[in-house]
């Protein structure tokens, strides 16, 4: 039986990369329908990110990382996802892994920052569920808009949301789509 998290802090993931909030944005919480129809086909839904702009966007992305922490316990990480075709920005995450809810290959392939997270746990055939906690209209600060290569103040939106792996929480995300 899988433990059930309690759903993934917004604050406390901006709050890994951010000691001044205001240079991440504002965010506030939305229902389904208030989403902009690519926006909910982006984030609406219990699948990896990774594969859904690369559907989307018809290329294969890129993770560059941006910042990392790690502790004992938990690796931390600022990333973007960039289409190969075009390096154009389609994604901003922040992603806060519990390393010992995986097996070291898979944990030292994903600390060697080279590989999206989700393409990583594809293939190594890990046993996962996505689970979609809640959907966000994101105001960008100055630090966001930059990140994403819109205005400062520009709407964008966004989820939270939980990788099991092997039945454990393993994975907590907060990712912001560029299109809208």
């Amino acid at each position: 039986m899988e433990n059930q998290a309690p759903p993934p802090d917004p604050e406390a993931l901006v709050e890994l990369f951010y000691s001044d909030k205001s240079l991440f944005g504002t965010y506030v919480e939305q229902a389904e329908f208030d989403l902009t129809k690519t926006a909910r086909q982006l984030l609406a839904h219990n699948h990896h990110m990774t594969v859904t702009v690369e559907e989307y966007h018809g290329s294969l992305v890129d993770v560059k990382v941006l910042e990392t922490r790690t502790n004992d316990r938990f690796y931390s990480r600022k990333i973007l996802l960039t289409r190969q075709s075009d390096d154009r920005v389609v994604q901003f995450g922040i992603v806060r892994l519990d390393l010992e809810s995986i097996d070291a290959l898979v944990r030292d392939e994903i600390l060697s920052q080279h590989t999206p997270l989700g393409r990583i746990l594809i293939q190594h055939d890990v046993l996962r569920r996505v689970e979609l906690s809640s959907l966000w209209k994101i105001t960008a600060g100055k630090d966001l808009a930059t990140c994403c290569e819109v205005p400062v103040g520009h709407d964008l939106f966004g989820r939270t949301a939980w990788i099991y792996c092997n039945g454990k929480p393993a994975v907590e995300l907060l990712e912001v789509v560029t299109d809208s």
